[in-house]
């Protein structure tokens, strides 16, 4: 299936992700904010502050590697059934240019998706700069699929 063919299977988790921002995790040191989700496609912002910033003054490589893994699996959930999951199998950042302050924002979109597994393409922008880009695989375990 490619992006274009994809439907929203879980409505709910649109809605609950939608201006959501946590406190935890990955999500809640970077300070991650969904701005838009629909099928196929998802928008994440975060400013980047003191603490993503290397001793030289630059984002850590490390933070806008998290921001892709994170967007990646992400995107896959409003098309997948409720109780399934998606997991990253691999994936390859390409820095384009140092960040250091500003605002992050990192499009996620699927460029292609079976029952199985999903490819996802993600820009990273820095205060409307192109800063990286980002392709990966994920994994695919359906709703209904039983182990074994």
């Amino acid at each position: 299936v490619t992006a274009p063919d994809l439907e929203v299977l879980h409505p709910k988790f649109i809605d609950h992700l939608l201006g959501h921002r946590s406190d935890s995790g990955i999500d809640g040191f970077l300070g991650l904010q969904v701005v838009e989700l629909e099928a196929g496609r998802l928008v994440v912002e975060f400013e980047v502050l003191d603490d993503h910033l290397t001793f030289i003054g630059n984002m850590h490589g490390g933070c806008l590697a998290a921001l892709c893994d994170h967007c990646l699996g992400l995107v896959l959930y409003p098309v997948m059934p409720p109780g399934s999951w998606a997991a990253t199998t691999e994936f390859k950042v390409n820095y384009l240019r140092p960040v250091s302050g500003g605002t992050c924002r990192a499009v996620a979109e699927i460029q292609s998706m079976t029952r199985r597994s999903a490819v996802v393409t993600i820009q990273v922008e820095n205060d409307g700069r192109l800063a990286a880009l980002a392709q990966g695989t994920c994994t695919v375990k359906l709703a209904e699929e039983k182990d074994g």
